[in-house]
């Protein structure tokens, strides 16, 4: 590995040598540059101190440094100069870099003016700045800025950003499932490094094909847990360009959780939840996928584990048009969402990752692989990296700090084997969800549209048909007829054909184990169960999350476990 990532630098450093650049001039466009503290961006996310035209300008506010980064690939003394201006005379600078520091009066001139500021010695390769404070200001700006510029022998082994995009490089860990999986569950989890989540970060837990979730640092005050699923179509930006037929639909979201669509890089159904999530804890995230019978449509779902009171919250569900795939392309990212603070790192640790598929049990996910974006593969980054250590797998951009790997590379973690441990029906949304469940049951009896004969355990229930046969227990298997449906529109999910269906009470949902009890063999039920004791926040298909379901059964025969086990 040590092998592979000299080669990397190496072929890194030659790049820099490329035709249309000086050998003894290296020019570092001013656009480049961070303010500390951060700037602020205007509603377009635009810079309002740096743009590639411009480059340093708006600079009004004393207390406000500026800073410019760049990596020396080798040791030398090199001169430093900046092109700069000011229409009044007047304004001084203070300039430092390396340790040294230097005094400069900002030229009186409308056009940009080189200024020298001085020799500054670099011992050895790494990460330097160049930081600019005012030291005094005069006119309208402490001084517009066009570039600084290195001269010397050394001054070709300076590599820095060329672009106007100040964003850190966005960093991936891709987990190696293959496309065939059918998977319906895929789960993580993140802990953000202390000191290492400044604004505009996206610690992106669970990503996968059609979408991705995690959480975001949005502004000094707010952060927030965002689940989001593309539309189909590849429409770029504009979402009112896409066809209906192409949209994903919100099926539902948990309390307090925001949806609506987003566009820009895709486009597509959005869903957000205030959280104030905090660096150094450990969060849990899972997404689910159920595609239909008819493999045209897939609902994913987003749940987020709150650990304050230990329980699973739905932030959405969607259903994903002309879909019809489980999960795949599973994976994870830290991303640096506006460029207004690039230079500050931002780092996560990984671990634990699960997927679960349609046939079979819980697979711990022990692989993974290192890539970024066209900004790092470009080298117009090279602070980012990501690896595998005692805390699992982990991703860091930003701060100006030397690479720890490189594209393509693979990494491997010990197995923990702490499988994950869902009961959706102990769930953050439940209480809220129960008084709206037993409003929608009040109403539906109060205007004639359910009888009641009595409740029990959270279950309604009204005897259809008196059985004379013997009464149900709990470990009971039974053979019945049935129809469900929900109790919000009618519409009718399941129901037995000609032939009846077998089975066990014990493993069917809480509220059939609650309600079947009071049913004898030969009669006939009409259970009326809350979500909190059918499928909770689940999407089933045609089952909405939080959904009252009806369920009228024929109970046709009772088998005994010693019937089962001696025919």
């Amino acid at each position: 590995m040590a092998h592979t990532r000299i080669m990397f630098l190496v072929a890194w450093i030659v790049c820099l040598g490329r035709p249309g650049f000086s050998q003894k001039l290296q020019s570092i466009p001013a656009f480049t540059g961070y303010a500390i503290p951060a700037e602020n961006s205007n509603e377009d996310g635009d810079s309002e101190l740096f743009s590639e035209k411009a480059g340093l300008h708006n600079w009004t506010k004393p207390e406000q440094r500026i800073q410019y980064f760049f990596y020396a690939a080798r040791a030398g003394n090199l001169l430093l100069s900046i092109r700069a201006k000011n229409g009044t005379p007047g304004s001084m600078l203070q300039v430092s870099c390396n340790g040294k520091v230097f005094s400069a009066a900002i030229p009186a001139t409308k056009t940009f003016t080189r200024m020298r500021i001085g020799n500054i010695p670099f011992n050895k390769p790494g990460f330097y700045n160049v930081t600019l404070k005012a030291l005094q200001k005069k006119g309208r700006y402490i001084a517009e800025i066009e570039s600084l510029e290195f001269s010397g022998n050394t001054a070709s082994a300076l590599q820095f950003n060329r672009k106007p995009r100040r964003n850190a490089a966005s960093v991936h860990l891709l987990y190696p499932v293959a496309d065939t999986a059918k998977l319906v569950a895929f789960y993580n989890e993140v802990t953000v490094s202390p000191g290492a989540d400044p604004l505009n970060s996206y610690f992106m837990a669970c990503g996968f094909t059609r979408g991705y979730f995690g959480m975001q640092v949005n502004s000094a005050t707010e952060r927030r847990v965002i689940f989001s699923v593309w539309d189909a179509g590849q429409e770029p930006a504009d979402r009112n360009k896409v066809a209906l037929e192409n949209r994903v639909s919100l099926v539902a979201k948990g309390e307090g959780v925001v949806a609506s669509d987003f566009g820009n890089e895709g486009t597509g159904g959005h869903s957000h939840w205030l959280y104030n999530w905090q660096a150094g804890k450990t969060y849990r995230f899972l997404v689910t996928a159920a595609p239909d019978s008819l493999h045209t449509n897939t609902i994913y779902a987003g749940y987020f584990f709150i650990p304050e009171i230990k329980k699973w919250k739905l932030i959405a569900s969607f259903k994903a048009p002309k879909d019809g795939n489980w999960l795949h392309g599973l994976y994870s990212f830290v991303e640096d969402f506006d460029g207004v603070n690039g230079q500050e790192i931002r780092k996560a640790a990984f671990r634990n990752q699960w997927v679960r598929s349609e046939n079979s049990g819980w697979e711990e996910l022990t692989k993974s692989g290192f890539s970024c974006d066209a900004t790092g593969r470009a080298g117009d980054r090279i602070d980012m990296g990501g690896g595998a250590d005692s805390a699992g797998f982990y991703l860091w951009n930003g701060g100006f700090l030397k690479a720890d790997a490189i594209f393509g590379e693979k990494f491997s973690r010990r197995a923990l084997n702490q499988k994950p441990l869902i009961d959706f029906n102990r769930n953050a949304d439940s209480a809220v969800q129960a008084v709206r469940d037993e409003e929608l049951i009040r109403k539906s009896m109060e205007s004639g549209k359910l009888e009641i004969s009595g409740s029990a355990g959270g279950v309604y229930y009204k005897i259809l048909k008196e059985g004379s046969g013997e009464q149900v227990v709990l470990n009971d298997t039974l053979v019945v007829r049935y129809k469900g449906s929900l109790l919000s529109n009618g519409q009718i999910f399941d129901e037995t054909n000609e032939d009846p269906a077998i089975f066990p009470l014990n493993r069917l949902i809480k509220g059939w184990q609650s309600g079947m009890i009071f049913c004898r063999k030969g009669g006939s039920i009409r259970l009326i169960i809350p979500s909190a004791l059918a499928y909770s926040i689940r999407s089933l298909d045609v089952i909405p999350p939080n959904s009252v379901l009806i369920f009228d059964v024929d109970l046709v025969d009772i088998r005994k476990p010693a019937q089962l086990v001696n025919p």
